[in-house]
Protein backbone atom coordinates (compact mmCIF):
# COMPACT_ATOMS: atom_id res chain seq x y z
CA UNK A 1 0.00 0.00 0.00
CA UNK A 2 2.83 2.73 1.16
CA UNK A 3 4.50 1.89 -2.55
CA UNK A 4 1.06 2.14 -4.14
CA UNK A 5 0.73 5.98 -2.17
CA UNK A 6 4.64 6.45 -3.58
CA UNK A 7 3.58 5.80 -7.11
CA UNK A 8 0.88 7.91 -7.16
CA UNK A 9 2.35 10.86 -5.22
CA UNK A 10 5.46 10.43 -7.78
CA UNK A 11 3.34 10.50 -10.42
CA UNK A 12 0.79 13.03 -9.73
CA UNK A 13 3.84 15.58 -9.39
CA UNK A 14 5.31 14.79 -12.57
CA UNK A 15 1.99 14.88 -14.30
CA UNK A 16 1.38 18.44 -13.19
CA UNK A 17 5.21 19.36 -13.75
CA UNK A 18 4.33 17.90 -17.54
CA UNK A 19 1.74 20.83 -17.50
CA UNK A 20 3.39 23.61 -16.26
CA UNK A 21 6.07 22.85 -18.80
CA UNK A 22 3.65 22.89 -21.78
CA UNK A 23 2.14 25.96 -20.05
CA UNK A 24 5.28 27.48 -20.05
CA UNK A 25 6.31 26.59 -23.98
CA UNK A 26 5.47 29.21 -26.35
CA UNK A 27 2.98 28.45 -28.85
CA UNK A 28 4.03 28.93 -32.30
CA UNK A 29 1.88 30.52 -34.92
CA UNK A 30 2.21 30.73 -38.38
CA UNK A 31 2.45 33.66 -40.81
CA UNK A 32 5.30 36.52 -40.84
CA UNK A 33 4.65 37.91 -36.81
CA UNK A 34 3.91 34.83 -35.74
CA UNK A 35 0.42 36.91 -34.38
CA UNK A 36 2.64 38.99 -32.50
CA UNK A 37 3.33 43.27 -32.14
CA UNK A 38 6.69 44.01 -32.73
CA UNK A 39 8.66 46.33 -34.71
CA UNK A 40 9.17 50.28 -34.58
CA UNK A 41 6.98 53.43 -35.43
CA UNK A 42 9.03 55.72 -34.23
CA UNK A 43 7.93 58.42 -31.60
CA UNK A 44 4.98 56.17 -31.99
CA UNK A 45 6.00 52.68 -31.34
CA UNK A 46 4.52 52.42 -27.66
CA UNK A 47 1.49 53.96 -28.71
CA UNK A 48 -1.42 51.80 -29.74
CA UNK A 49 -2.36 52.55 -33.51
CA UNK A 50 -5.81 54.66 -34.25
CA UNK A 51 -8.99 52.76 -34.96
CA UNK A 52 -10.25 52.56 -38.11
CA UNK A 53 -13.58 50.48 -39.95
CA UNK A 54 -11.19 47.89 -40.59
CA UNK A 55 -9.92 47.20 -36.86
CA UNK A 56 -12.79 49.09 -35.06
CA UNK A 57 -10.72 48.39 -31.81
CA UNK A 58 -7.20 49.67 -33.12
CA UNK A 59 -3.92 48.06 -32.46
CA UNK A 60 -2.22 46.78 -29.58
CA UNK A 61 0.64 48.33 -27.90
CA UNK A 62 3.94 46.79 -29.31
CA UNK A 63 5.65 43.48 -27.39
CA UNK A 64 9.08 43.85 -28.73
CA UNK A 65 10.94 46.79 -30.54
CA UNK A 66 14.35 47.29 -30.69
CA UNK A 67 13.20 51.00 -30.23
CA UNK A 68 13.88 51.96 -26.46
CA UNK A 69 11.36 54.35 -24.57
CA UNK A 70 12.07 57.28 -23.30
CA UNK A 71 12.58 57.08 -19.20
CA UNK A 72 9.20 58.93 -18.49
CA UNK A 73 7.69 56.73 -21.04
CA UNK A 74 5.05 54.30 -20.19
CA UNK A 75 5.60 51.08 -22.16
CA UNK A 76 2.62 48.51 -20.89
CA UNK A 77 2.86 46.37 -24.43
CA UNK A 78 6.45 45.44 -23.24
CA UNK A 79 5.94 44.65 -19.59
CA UNK A 80 2.54 42.46 -20.34
CA UNK A 81 4.68 39.57 -21.88
CA UNK A 82 7.46 39.22 -19.62
CA UNK A 83 4.50 39.20 -16.87
CA UNK A 84 2.46 36.77 -18.58
CA UNK A 85 5.93 34.49 -19.40
CA UNK A 86 6.85 35.01 -15.90
CA UNK A 87 8.66 31.35 -14.65
CA UNK A 88 7.75 31.64 -11.01
CA UNK A 89 3.88 31.47 -11.07
CA UNK A 90 2.36 29.22 -12.68
CA UNK A 91 4.78 26.54 -12.54
CA UNK A 92 5.58 26.58 -8.61
CA UNK A 93 1.98 26.61 -8.17
CA UNK A 94 1.82 23.72 -10.59
CA UNK A 95 4.09 21.79 -8.14
CA UNK A 96 2.40 23.00 -5.03
CA UNK A 97 -1.12 21.26 -6.03
CA UNK A 98 1.06 18.41 -6.82
CA UNK A 99 2.01 18.26 -3.51
CA UNK A 100 -1.30 18.78 -2.14
CA UNK A 101 -2.93 16.49 -4.49
CA UNK A 102 0.09 13.76 -3.57
CA UNK A 103 -0.98 14.31 0.06
CA UNK A 104 -4.35 13.63 -0.47
CA UNK A 105 -3.60 10.10 -2.60
CA UNK A 106 -1.25 9.50 0.03
CA UNK A 107 -3.14 10.10 2.90
CA UNK A 108 -1.49 12.98 4.25
CA UNK A 109 1.56 14.82 3.83
CA UNK A 110 3.82 11.91 5.22
CA UNK A 111 2.07 8.80 4.84
CA UNK A 112 2.67 6.14 6.67
CA UNK A 113 6.46 3.99 7.53
CA UNK A 114 9.06 5.19 4.99
CA UNK A 115 6.65 8.31 3.55
CA UNK A 116 9.47 10.60 4.81
CA UNK A 117 12.28 9.33 2.80
CA UNK A 118 9.79 8.49 -0.38
CA UNK A 119 9.05 12.64 -0.08
CA UNK A 120 12.62 13.52 0.26
CA UNK A 121 13.48 11.40 -3.07
CA UNK A 122 10.32 12.78 -4.82
CA UNK A 123 11.07 16.62 -4.14
CA UNK A 124 15.15 15.89 -4.87
CA UNK A 125 13.91 14.67 -8.37
CA UNK A 126 11.39 17.41 -8.91
CA UNK A 127 14.01 20.04 -7.73
CA UNK A 128 16.72 18.76 -10.21
CA UNK A 129 14.03 19.03 -13.19
CA UNK A 130 12.98 22.61 -12.16
CA UNK A 131 16.66 23.28 -11.97
CA UNK A 132 17.47 22.03 -15.57
CA UNK A 133 13.88 24.12 -17.00
CA UNK A 134 15.09 27.16 -14.96
CA UNK A 135 18.51 26.82 -16.55
CA UNK A 136 16.94 26.12 -19.93
CA UNK A 137 14.44 29.54 -19.80
CA UNK A 138 16.86 31.80 -19.27
CA UNK A 139 19.08 30.82 -22.10
CA UNK A 140 16.63 31.12 -24.49
CA UNK A 141 15.06 34.01 -22.74
CA UNK A 142 18.41 35.62 -23.14
CA UNK A 143 18.74 34.25 -27.37
CA UNK A 144 15.25 36.06 -27.76
CA UNK A 145 16.20 39.70 -26.44
CA UNK A 146 16.12 42.58 -28.93
CA UNK A 147 19.51 43.28 -29.34
CA UNK A 148 19.69 46.65 -28.79
CA UNK A 149 -9.15 56.92 -38.99
CA UNK A 150 -9.88 56.99 -42.12
CA UNK A 151 -12.55 55.98 -44.87
CA UNK A 152 -11.74 52.66 -45.81
CA UNK A 153 -10.51 51.90 -49.21
CA UNK A 154 -11.34 48.81 -51.27
CA UNK A 155 -10.32 47.66 -54.46
CA UNK A 156 -11.05 50.31 -56.66
CA UNK A 157 -9.20 52.73 -54.20
CA UNK A 158 -5.87 51.02 -54.83
CA UNK A 159 -6.41 50.53 -58.52
CA UNK A 160 -6.54 54.33 -58.71
CA UNK A 161 -9.96 55.33 -57.35
CA UNK A 162 -10.95 58.05 -55.06
CA UNK A 163 -8.05 58.81 -52.29
CA UNK A 164 -9.99 59.20 -48.55
CA UNK A 165 -6.79 58.88 -46.41
CA UNK A 166 -4.57 61.28 -48.90
CA UNK A 167 -4.45 65.19 -48.53
CA UNK A 168 -7.67 65.51 -47.06
CA UNK A 169 -8.09 61.95 -45.31
CA UNK A 170 -6.91 60.33 -42.28
CA UNK A 171 -5.93 61.80 -38.77
CA UNK A 172 -3.37 64.18 -38.10
CA UNK A 173 -0.20 63.55 -36.66
CA UNK A 174 0.23 64.49 -33.02
CA UNK A 175 2.16 67.46 -33.03
CA UNK A 176 5.03 65.92 -30.87
CA UNK A 177 5.90 64.51 -28.06
CA UNK A 178 8.88 62.78 -25.88
CA UNK A 179 10.78 60.24 -27.23
CA UNK A 180 14.04 58.77 -26.66
CA UNK A 181 15.44 61.22 -24.45
CA UNK A 182 13.93 65.16 -23.44
CA UNK A 183 14.22 66.13 -26.97
CA UNK A 184 10.76 66.56 -28.46
CA UNK A 185 9.91 65.24 -31.39
CA UNK A 186 8.77 67.00 -33.84
CA UNK A 187 6.00 65.84 -36.44
CA UNK A 188 4.82 66.32 -39.72
CA UNK A 189 1.97 65.76 -42.04
CA UNK A 190 2.23 62.98 -44.84
CA UNK A 191 -0.03 62.67 -47.99
CA UNK A 192 -1.02 58.80 -48.86
CA UNK A 193 -2.02 59.05 -52.12
CA UNK A 194 -3.13 56.02 -54.61
CA UNK A 195 0.28 54.97 -55.62
CA UNK A 196 0.83 54.57 -52.14
CA UNK A 197 -1.61 52.43 -51.45
CA UNK A 198 -0.88 50.44 -53.96
CA UNK A 199 2.71 49.58 -52.88
CA UNK A 200 1.34 48.50 -49.87
CA UNK A 201 -0.34 45.79 -50.98
CA UNK A 202 2.64 44.44 -53.05
CA UNK A 203 4.25 44.46 -50.24
CA UNK A 204 1.78 42.25 -47.90
CA UNK A 205 1.66 39.65 -50.72
CA UNK A 206 5.57 40.14 -51.66
CA UNK A 207 6.67 39.94 -47.90
CA UNK A 208 4.01 37.07 -47.61
CA UNK A 209 5.54 35.15 -50.90
CA UNK A 210 9.05 35.80 -49.64
CA UNK A 211 8.30 34.54 -46.10
CA UNK A 212 7.16 31.38 -47.91
CA UNK A 213 10.32 30.92 -49.93
CA UNK A 214 12.17 31.58 -46.68
CA UNK A 215 14.09 34.12 -49.31
CA UNK A 216 15.66 36.25 -46.27
CA UNK A 217 17.56 38.85 -49.23
CA UNK A 218 14.11 39.39 -50.23
CA UNK A 219 12.88 39.91 -46.82
CA UNK A 220 15.66 42.43 -45.95
CA UNK A 221 15.02 44.17 -49.43
CA UNK A 222 11.53 44.88 -48.46
CA UNK A 223 11.30 45.19 -44.72
CA UNK A 224 13.50 47.21 -42.19
CA UNK A 225 16.79 44.94 -40.70
CA UNK A 226 15.27 44.83 -37.51
CA UNK A 227 11.98 43.18 -38.87
CA UNK A 228 14.22 40.97 -41.10
CA UNK A 229 16.10 40.08 -38.29
CA UNK A 230 12.72 38.81 -36.47
CA UNK A 231 11.53 37.34 -39.79
CA UNK A 232 15.05 35.30 -39.74
CA UNK A 233 13.95 34.30 -36.17
CA UNK A 234 11.40 32.94 -36.95
CA UNK A 235 12.21 31.15 -40.08
CA UNK A 236 15.28 29.93 -38.07
CA UNK A 237 12.27 28.01 -35.57
CA UNK A 238 11.09 26.45 -38.27
CA UNK A 239 13.98 24.98 -39.19
CA UNK A 240 14.83 23.85 -35.55
CA UNK A 241 11.40 22.20 -36.06
CA UNK A 242 11.74 20.10 -38.84
CA UNK A 243 8.81 22.48 -40.82
CA UNK A 244 8.35 25.21 -43.36
CA UNK A 245 5.49 27.71 -43.44
CA UNK A 246 3.77 27.68 -46.39
CA UNK A 247 1.80 31.01 -47.07
CA UNK A 248 -0.61 31.38 -50.68
CA UNK A 249 -3.45 33.00 -52.13
CA UNK A 250 -2.76 36.11 -50.21
CA UNK A 251 -5.54 38.71 -51.18
CA UNK A 252 -6.00 41.77 -49.77
CA UNK A 253 -9.93 42.31 -48.74
CA UNK A 254 -10.40 45.52 -47.50
CA UNK A 255 -8.05 48.10 -45.78
CA UNK A 256 -7.61 52.03 -44.36
CA UNK A 257 -5.17 54.60 -43.37
CA UNK A 258 -4.73 54.28 -39.16
CA UNK A 259 -2.39 57.10 -39.19
CA UNK A 260 0.14 59.03 -41.52
CA UNK A 261 2.96 61.31 -40.30
CA UNK A 262 6.86 62.26 -40.54
CA UNK A 263 9.66 62.75 -38.24
CA UNK A 264 12.65 64.58 -39.33
CA UNK A 265 13.43 62.19 -42.78
CA UNK A 266 11.51 59.48 -42.64
CA UNK A 267 7.71 58.66 -43.24
CA UNK A 268 5.44 56.73 -41.48
CA UNK A 269 2.41 55.15 -42.42
CA UNK A 270 0.28 52.39 -40.10
CA UNK A 271 -2.30 50.95 -42.75
CA UNK A 272 -5.43 48.43 -41.04
CA UNK A 273 -5.29 45.51 -43.76
CA UNK A 274 -7.88 42.53 -43.66
CA UNK A 275 -6.68 39.55 -45.82
CA UNK A 276 -7.51 35.95 -46.89
CA UNK A 277 -4.61 33.38 -47.76
CA UNK A 278 -3.93 30.29 -47.26
CA UNK A 279 -1.30 29.24 -44.24
CA UNK A 280 -0.14 25.88 -43.44
CA UNK A 281 2.76 24.13 -42.36
CA UNK A 282 4.59 21.38 -43.36
CA UNK A 283 6.99 18.73 -42.75
CA UNK A 284 10.76 19.72 -44.54
CA UNK A 285 11.53 16.47 -45.54
CA UNK A 286 8.03 14.97 -47.15
CA UNK A 287 6.20 18.11 -47.87
CA UNK A 288 3.33 16.52 -45.78
CA UNK A 289 1.07 18.92 -43.95
CA UNK A 290 0.92 19.05 -40.23
CA UNK A 291 -0.96 21.94 -39.18
CA UNK A 292 -3.33 24.32 -40.74
CA UNK A 293 -4.33 27.77 -39.57
CA UNK A 294 -8.41 27.59 -38.94
CA UNK A 295 -8.75 31.39 -39.92
CA UNK A 296 -9.17 32.50 -43.62
CA UNK A 297 -8.82 35.94 -42.61
CA UNK A 298 -6.24 37.43 -40.65
CA UNK A 299 -6.62 41.12 -39.52
CA UNK A 300 -3.09 43.21 -38.94
CA UNK A 301 -1.87 46.55 -38.95
CA UNK A 302 1.05 47.46 -40.67
CA UNK A 303 3.43 50.21 -40.62
CA UNK A 304 5.53 51.26 -43.74
CA UNK A 305 8.53 53.73 -43.12
CA UNK A 306 10.76 55.58 -46.29
CA UNK A 307 13.76 57.35 -46.88
CA UNK A 308 13.62 60.31 -49.30
CA UNK A 309 14.65 58.58 -52.30
CA UNK A 310 13.63 55.24 -51.51
CA UNK A 311 10.51 53.32 -51.19
CA UNK A 312 8.08 51.83 -48.55
CA UNK A 313 9.37 49.18 -46.50
CA UNK A 314 7.85 47.48 -43.36
CA UNK A 315 8.82 48.50 -39.91
CA UNK A 316 6.24 46.76 -37.86
CA UNK A 317 3.50 44.54 -37.45
CA UNK A 318 0.35 44.95 -35.05
CA UNK A 319 -2.58 43.12 -34.03
CA UNK A 320 -5.89 43.97 -33.46
CA UNK A 321 -7.84 44.52 -29.97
Amino acid sequence: MLTQFSRRRRTAAFLALAAALTVAAPIAEARPGGGGSFGSRGSRTYTAPSATPTAPGGGSTMQRSQTAPSPGMSNPGMQAPAQGRRFGGGFFAGLLGAGLLGALLGGGFFGGLGGLASMIGLLFQVGLVVLVVMLAVRFFRRRSEPAGAGAPYARSTLDGGPNPGGPMGGPAPAAGGSFGGARPVQTRKVEIGPADYQAFERLLGDIQDAYSREDRVTLGNLATPEMAGYFDEELRNNAAQGVVNKITDVKLLQGDLAEAWGEDRTDYATVAMRYALKDVMVDRASGRVVKTEPAPEATELWTFQRQPGRGWVLSAIQQTR
